[in-house]
């Protein structure tokens, strides 16, 4: 970095988080110790921490906000709450920015070298679940906001900091729901990512549960029953000869090539010696952007209805168990995306990407409400090399401050005066 072409009140903002940087890592260290798999998703123990945590840097403004059991409960969380705080500047005609990022994790599986609630740092590198999945930004987002404090008198505008932990089970209950409550009110938005590209769309998916039902029968009298695991036979070979067709389809965003299909769970009978009275399967239908999610169910639907018509006796039920709409692409000529763009060739001399993902995420829900919103955090260029969602999921300390700066000083472009 060329330290004579940064202003000065950037070069306060860095140094401020080279101050900070054990803070950082300590941070990230005591998110990573405190459990949150989900499921079973109870997410109690970690949005207290979160909330206090805050309060001690300095949050005034920081409040824990409880779901409703009940709503948690149909997702099938144990307990769900949301943390936010806010950072307001001199003058308040300026934008709110909101910072999101989810402390809920998948479990941590098995083949782990390292404890996965340690926050382990070794080979310049932290490890543990959630340690680029996606506690690094609580951390990153955190710090960035704190380091604009040295330039607060520059600023206007309002940055909330929303901290959700459901992203698991599909963000309903975090962001769509602080956004319905318009306990946040963003005009831009910035969600996890990585440190090496800017993600401006994302893939939707959608899950269909397929239940087929026949009738029981012995054995060794099969022609009394009605064979379901048959007639979803049918079916299955239906739609994997419709899941070819799906590669011819592209995308014309980057980074998204074309709409796949994965039936990822089968069901059915109740033993050997019987004739099967119901098989029940999950599809998993990704989505790209100029998917109308509509028209696909619709065309999923009429595929699996009209291959059970020659099987008489068969019912069959089909249900929508969770619709993930996709977003973008935002502009990549947009201020929110060149910020980022121009920061990150500031400080690194690096022309970061900027392209979709196959991935869905909670950037989704700002998206359907006109918000527009980017991915960008801590870590490297892909999941896989974090290992995300796997054994000895880490982050390189290099991009959780790398990640740090960069939005702390995309954020004061965003909201200087």
């Amino acid at each position: 970095m060329n330290h004579s072409i940064v202003e000065k009140e950037k070069q306060l903002i860095l140094n401020e988080i080279e101050e900070q940087k054990w803070d950082l890592i300590m941070f990230l260290q005591q998110l990573v110790s405190v459990p949150s798999d989900n499921p079973p998703g109870n997410c109690k123990a970690i949005a207290e921490f979160t909330k206090n945590k805050l309060e001690q840097l300095g949050f005034r403004d920081s409040k824990l906000y409880e779901v409703p059991g009940a709503d948690a409960n149909r997702i099938g969380m144990e307990y769900a709450a949301n943390v936010v705080a806010y950072e307001e500047f001199n003058s308040l005609d300026g934008p709110e920015i909101t910072l999101n990022s989810h402390g809920d994790v998948v479990p941590p599986g098995s083949g782990w070298t390292v404890d996965p609630y340690g926050g382990e740092v070794k080979d310049n590198s932290l490890f543990g679940r959630g340690a680029a999945v996606s506690k690094s930004d609580i951390a990153s987002f955190t710090y960035a906001v704190l380091a604009l404090r040295k330039v607060s008198d520059k600023l206007r505008g309002k940055l909330s900091l929303a901290f959700t932990f459901d992203e698991e089970t599909g963000g309903e209950l975090g962001p769509k729901w602080l956004l319905e409550h318009q306990l946040i009110q963003p005009d831009l938005a910035i969600c996890p990512g990585f440190s090496h590209s800017i993600i401006n769309a994302h893939n939707g998916c959608l899950h269909l549960e397929v239940k087929i039902k026949g009738k029981l029968a012995h054995a060794a009298e099969p022609f009394h029953g009605i064979d379901a695991l048959e007639a979803m036979t049918d079916v299955l070979q239906a739609l994997y000869t419709y899941r070819r067709v799906l590669a011819h389809k592209k995308s014309a965003i980057e980074g998204i090539e074309s709409p796949t299909m994965v039936i990822g769970l089968i069901s059915g009978g109740i033993n050997t010696n019987v004739v099967p009275d119901k098989c029940t399967i999950r599809i998993d239908r990704r989505l790209i952007p100029e998917e109308d999610p509509k028209l696909v169910e619709d065309e999923i639907r009429n595929l699996i209805e009209l291959n059970v018509q020659s099987h008489n006796g068969i019912e069959v039920e089909i249900s929508n168990v969770l619709l993930a709409k996709s977003f973008g692409p935002v502009e990549k000529n947009s201020s929110l995306i060149q910020s980022f763009v121009n920061n990150a060739k500031l400080l690194y001399n690096e022309e970061l990407p900027v392209h979709g993902s196959p991935l869905y995420t909670d950037a989704r829900h700002f998206y359907e409400a006109d918000i527009p919103v980017i991915l960008f955090g801590a870590g490297p260029k892909t999941l896989l090399e974090a290992n995300g969602h796997r054994a000895n999921e880490h982050v390189k300390i290099e991009d959780l401050v790398r990640a740090t700066k960069i939005v702390a000083l995309s954020l004061y472009d965003l909201l200087k005066k």
